[in-house]
Formats: structure tokens, C-alpha cells, sequence
């Protein structure tokens, strides 16, 4: 047989060793371990990268050993590095952004407008609900993060409150909304692995959803009533206004720059190119309202040098304002888009590593074994969970963990008479919300490069995050709402053919 018309086949799979497939993953485990013994938080800096790439390689190894031809790897890898694009593209925007935002005052306004509204006893919560509205309205998580998450993070640092702890709260509202979003991709894509429409999804999603949120708004709640950060909270933030205020000017009309970028996300204008006239967008109002910023970060011999040098210099590397109050310091920074290319380091590897272990079928020889040891409706929810979360572990994206995880046990939910809400439901309790939690997948490097919080660090406060998974499970182990299959519905045999493209 050429080797061009090399096809991976179900036979092939089944005939792999288990060990062949265990390997690589174990390898992989074993040098992030050493990883974070070593260089701790600076695990993600290189030496992560490097743990994949080897881990890539063993794989190959193994496909080699198989009689896989070199070119099919290849041609996984670039497929798989293909689905990151994206998220790639909306990385770089979002730092120059983040540049942009900075130099013109909106995100100095966004925290000085916030720290006279909120309050240190409700910020967390405020935190969740206002990132949960955004993310519900623009269906981005992403998108969220970005704009109002960067702002929310600076005013609980000027409340005293932990970096990590914040960024937490942002993350839990941000994938809360995300999740619930007609607007968002992975809502949509759940539903069409499983072979369940859009609607019928969200509905089934309130039974764990909604406990989720509000065990995670409890929890903030409690947290911020018990934290005693008020005492210099006050004084603190006074001054951090005063700082800000003597190097921008603050003027609600820069709140019409992340309003108009919300917009068009909400519109569902692509979010590179929402993300991108947003920066535009803030290149222009530091241009009109902030000419000290301009001159101080462009340099150049008139104004027009200046504002062209400044901008540009916001997007595509780090600026800073200076400034002698020490707190206000990390909110007149910004990397630009040079700042996201460490992250786009680690997403690249990952993609190496998950496109090899499927291309070679290693992927799949892992995950078909659990079909056959679920045997009651708990124990199948619980596996299924369990596939999502090592697919988030192991192919690093939260699409391949959607949708490898609906191709796979979708079939299996419907012999056992298990209507496809209950898989889609799953697949979004497990696979899109834990993906923020890996620090090497696509949404965990991206969120800890956008927040400057480590994934581990923030991780035991993604209460939202950490609960989803579980609470699909409870449901399922007491058997609350587990929908079944009608009998002589025809419409249930078109979702599955019209999701499995047959």
C-alpha cells in the first residue's frame, strides 16, 4: 500500500498496545513534574514547552514503530496547531489591546469608576456577575477576560485582595456566561456533537449549572465578608485614583471604546477583528485625550511622530507610564502583542504534542476502553467527565475535548436509551470549563498570560470551574433529570446523523 493512502482504522486502533499509548502520556506527567520542582513558576517560561515537544516526540516514536508514515504525523500536527490558529490570532490581539487600553486611560478609568462603586465586601461577587452578564452577551470568555477582567483585577488590587483570588472570581463568571451563551462557539458545538439542538441544551445545562454558580457566588460572598482587607483598603485606592489621575486624564467618554468592542463581539463580528478595532479604537482616544502618554511612550520630534511611534510601540511590545506610587506601577504596563508570544510558544507545542498522539491513534486507544467499563448511567456521565478532562490534559484544546469525547460516547448514550442533552450537557460541564484549569492548554496559558496570574495559583478559585464537572456527576449519580429517549422519535435519529455527518 503507498503510504499516502495510509488510513487509521478502527482495527488499527484496537491492535495498539495500551502501553504504546500510556507512554507518552506518562513521559509527558513526569516532565512537568519535574518542571514545577524545578523552576516552579517559571515552568511555562521554556521548560514546559520542551516537555511537550519530547513527549511529542516519543509518540512519534511509537507511530513510527507502527508503520505511521512520517507525513501523517506531520499532517496531524499541522492540523492541530490549525485549530489554535485562532485562538493564536485573538491572543495577539488581545495584547495589543491590552497596550492600547492602557495608554489611552480606559482601563485607569474602568479601575478608578470601579473603585467608587464597589465595595470590598461585594467586589468578588460583583466580580462574577459582571463577568457572567458580559460573557453571556458577547459569548466570549475570551473577550471578557480581556476587557473588563483586566480592569476588575487592577481594583481588587487596589482593595487588597490577592491577584489570584480575583482572577478566579473573573474566570468563574466569564466561563459561567460563556457557557450559557447562545452566542458561544462551544454552546453550539456541544449540542452538535451530541446530536441535540441549541435550546433543548441550555435548559438541560440549568440543573448543574445554576447550583454551580450559586455555590461559587456563596462562596466569593463569604469570602469577601470574612477577608479583613478594608482596613487600608480605603486609603489605598484613594491614592491609587490620585496616581492615576495625575498621568490620565479620566473622562467617562473613554467608556465608549470597551462599549463599542462589546458590541461588536455581541454582533458577532469575528473577535480578532472586534478585538482588533478595539486596540484601533484606543490607539485613536490616546491620540485625542492622553498627550502626555503619548509623548512619554512614542518619544519622537512632533506629535504626529509621536502618536504614530506611541501606538504602534502599545500593540506590538511593553510600555510603561512612570509613576513613584509602587501599587499603580502594574496598571500603567502593558505588553503588547510581544508579551503573548511566550504563550504562543507553549499553545504550538501543545497542538505538537496532541497532533501526534492522534494522528497516530494513541489518543484513541486510551479513550475507547472506558466506553466498555461504563456500566450503569452514572458510571457512563462520570466517564465521559473523566475523557474531557484528559483530553483537556493531553490534546490541550477545549474543542478536541468537545468534540473527540461527543464522536466517541454518543453512540453509547443512545443505546443505553439516553436522550443527547445528557451527553452535550456533560460535554460542556467537563470539557470547556476545566480547559482554563491546564496550564499548557490553549485557554489556560492564554488567561494566565492575560490576567499575569499563574494557572496554579488561580486555579483553587475557579470555584465555578472546578465545581461543573462534579455537579454533572452528582446529578447523574442521584438521577435527577436524566432525560430518555422516546420511542419511534425520528427526530432523534436525524440529530445523530445530521452530528456524525451521515
Amino acid at each position: 500500500m503507498n503510504k499516502s493512502d495510509f488510513q487509521l482504522t478502527d482495527d488499527h486502533i484496537d491492535s495498539i498496545p495500551l502501553w504504546y499509548a500510556i507512554v507518552p502520556v506518562v513521559t509527558l506527567i513526569a516532565l512537568l513534574a519535574v518542571n514545577v520542582f524545578f523552576y516552579k513558576d517559571d515552568a511555562t517560561y521554556g521548560p514546559n514547552q520542551i516537555a511537550l515537544v519530547v513527549a511529542a516526540i516519543v509518540a512519534g516514536l511509537f507511530g513510527w514503530s507502527m508503520k505511521i508514515p512520517f507525513n501523517k504525523m506531520l499532517d496531524g500536527i499541522n492540523k492541530s496547531i490549525g485549530s489554535a490558529l485562532n485562538a493564536i490570532l485573538i491572543l495577539l490581539m488581545i495584547g495589543a489591546l491590552a497596550g492600547t487600553w492602557m495608554m489611552s486611560g480606559v482601563v485607569p478609568a474602568m479601575v478608578c469608576y470601579g473603585l467608587k462603586i464597589l465595595t470590598p465586601e461585594t467586589f468578588l461577587v460583583a466580580c462574577v456577575i459582571i463577568c457572567s452578564l458580559v460573557s453571556v452577551i458577547t459569548g466570549s470568555s475570551w473577550s471578557t477576560i480581556a476587557t473588563v477582567g483586566i480592569a476588575l483585577l487592577g481594583i481588587g488590587q487596589a482593595l487588597g485582595f490577592p491577584m489570584a483570588l480575583t482572577a478566579g472570581a473573573i474566570i468563574s463568571g466569564a466561563y459561567f456566561g460563556d457557557k450559557m451563551s447562545p452566542l458561544s462557539d462551544t454552546t453550539n458545538l456541544a449540542p452538535a456533537m451530541a446530536g441535540t439542538d441549541l435550546i433543548t441544551h441550555i435548559r438541560y445545562m440549568l440543573w448543574t449549572t445554576v447550583p454551580s454558580i450559586t455555590i461559587t457566588l456563596i462562596a466569593f460572598l463569604v469570602i469577601g465578608l470574612t477577608r479583613d482587607v478594608a482596613g487600608g483598603a480605603t486609603v489605598q485606592s484613594d491614592e491609587l485614583v490620585a496616581a492615576l489621575s495625575d498621568k490620565f486624564t479620566i473622562s467617562w467618554w473613554l467608556m465608549l471604546v470597551p462599549l463599542a468592542t462589546l458590541v461588536l463581539v455581541a454582533l458577532k463580528v469575528d473577535a480578532v477583528v472586534a478585538l482588533f478595532c478595539g486596540a484601533i479604537l484606543g490607539g485613536i482616544c490616546a491620540v485625542i485625550m492622553q498627550p502626555g502618554a503619548i509623548r512619554e511612550i512614542g518619544g519622537g520630534s512632533n506629535y504626529i511622530e509621536s502618536s504614530y511611534m506611541a501606538v504602534v510601540n502599545a500593540m506590538k511590545g511593553s510600555i510603561e507610564i512612570a509613576t513613584d506610587f509602587e501599587p499603580a506601577k502594574k496598571l500603567m504596563q502593558a505588553k503588547g502583542m510581544g508579551g503573548m508570544m511566550n504563550t504562543v510558544w507553549l499553545i504550538i507545542c501543545a497542538m505538537c504534542f496532541g497532533g501526534v498522539m492522534e494522528a497516530t491513534g494513541l489518543l484513541q486507544r486510551i479513550t475507547r476502553p472506558l466506553v466498555s467499563v461504563a456500566k450503569s448511567t452514572a458510571s457512563l456521565v462520570a466517564t465521559t467527565t473523566g475523557s474531557c478532562l484528559f483530553l483537556n490534559l493531553t490534546a490541550s484544546d477545549q474543542y478536541l475535548a468537545i468534540v473527540v469525547p461527543g464522536r466517541m460516547f454518543q453512540k453509547t448514550y443512545q443505546d443505553r436509551g439516553l436522550a443527547p442533552e445528557n451527553l452535550s450537557r456533560t460535554l460542556e460541564d467537563a470539557g470547556t470549563v476545566t480547559s482554563v484549569l491546564v496550564p499548557w492548554n490553549t485557554c489556560g496559558a492564554a488567561q494566565s498570560t492575560v490576567l499575569g496570574v499563574a494557572t496554579l495559583s488561580y486555579l483553587p478559585f475557579c470555584f465555578f470551574n472546578i465545581l461543573s464537572p462534579l455537579m454533572t456527576m452528582l446529578i447523574a449519580l442521584i438521577g435527577l433529570k436524566i432525560a430518555k429517549l422516546k420511542e419511534g422519535n425520528p427526530d432523534n435519529d436525524d440529530h445523530v446523523a445530521e452530528a456524525t455527518g451521515r
